[in-house]
């Protein structure tokens, strides 16, 4: 009885993460992306210097989460920042990114667009 109940378990598990995993599939994102910033950036209250940084798109539970980590330097900054996704009328043909200025003349990341995705990312 408990090895069934167990193997039930396991199984809703999987299951539960297969459709977590395919409903960004069915949004058109990739998991990983590379990026640059000319200048400095504010992400999720956070002041990243400018530079190349590698980004990761991973789920914590419902909230979609993008992990971004400084490439090249010997101690690199990480900066997690939840997004929304917001489906793109047509597959994504360039990259683009999308700032605000805020009071301190600080370049504020809104929106990021990468070439081929079906979805944006908004912060």
């Amino acid at each position: 009885m408990r090895r069934s109940l167990a193997a039930v378990l396991v199984l809703i598990c999987v299951v539960t993460f297969g459709a977590v995993a395919s409903a960004d599939k069915k949004m058109g994102i990739a998991d990983h992306y590379q990026i640059s910033f000319p200048e400095n950036v504010r992400i999720a209250d956070t002041l990243l210097p400018k530079g190349d940084y590698d980004i990761r798109h991973v789920m914590e539970g419902t909230d979609h989460i993008m992990v971004f980590r400084q490439i090249g330097v010997k101690n690199p900054i990480e900066v997690r920042a939840k997004c929304k996704l917001v489906p793109l009328e047509a597959k994504a043909e360039q990259n683009k990114k999308i700032y605000v200025l805020n009071a301190a003349n600080e370049r504020v990341l809104q929106e990021l667009v990468f070439r081929g995705d079906h979805a944006s990312h908004v912060f």
